[in-house]
């Protein structure tokens, strides 16, 4: 009896060939000199992230570099809106000041399991805390998820949130 393995998919495989282009040009475009095979991976991670937002139970937040990619997502409303409708529901996003003191390795960790418990790769390098500028993004956003300690304390609100 043989096992057939199958492969975790990228958060490409949720957009179109052209969606994808026209969000990696964005990317590109907010960040001067990136080479297109750096956007490409942001767009695929970032995509994967709403892919696995939409599915989880849990609140999850991106990592700064990832965040890049989703908010080249957002910035296409149409594509984006047929990117949540592929990946599930709809995953709203509620804007946060720039902290880096904000990283937490847990929440990362949390981030990066719902993404594969969803079925898609996770590109590790993307995911380094904010300080560290292997991979550096116009982004300056670090996320996390809201506690009942921010004003207000909405579930309906949550950054990355699937309600």
């Amino acid at each position: 009896m043989s096992t057939t393995t199958v492969a975790p998919r990228t958060g490409r495989d949720l957009l179109t060939d052209r969606e994808f282009a026209a969000v990696t040009a964005t990317v590109r475009g907010n960040n001067p000199g990136m080479r297109e095979p750096l956007a490409q991976r942001i767009v695929s991670q970032g995509a994967a992230f709403v892919g696995a937002a939409a599915v989880t139970e849990h609140t999850i937040s991106p990592s700064r570099t990832v965040d890049e990619g989703w908010h080249a997502l957002i910035l296409h409303t149409r594509i984006y809106q047929r990117l949540c409708d592929r990946a599930g529901r709809f995953v709203h996003h509620v804007p946060q000041a720039p902290d880096s003191g904000r990283f937490d390795t847990a929440w990362r960790d949390r981030a990066m399991d719902a993404i594969r418990a969803a079925g898609f790769e996770v590109d590790e390098e993307l995911w380094r805390p904010p300080g560290d500028r292997t991979v550096d993004v116009a982004a300056q956003c670090q996320h996390r998820p809201p506690t009942c300690d921010d004003a207000p304390c909405e579930a309906q609100d949550c950054d990355a949130s699937p309600n």
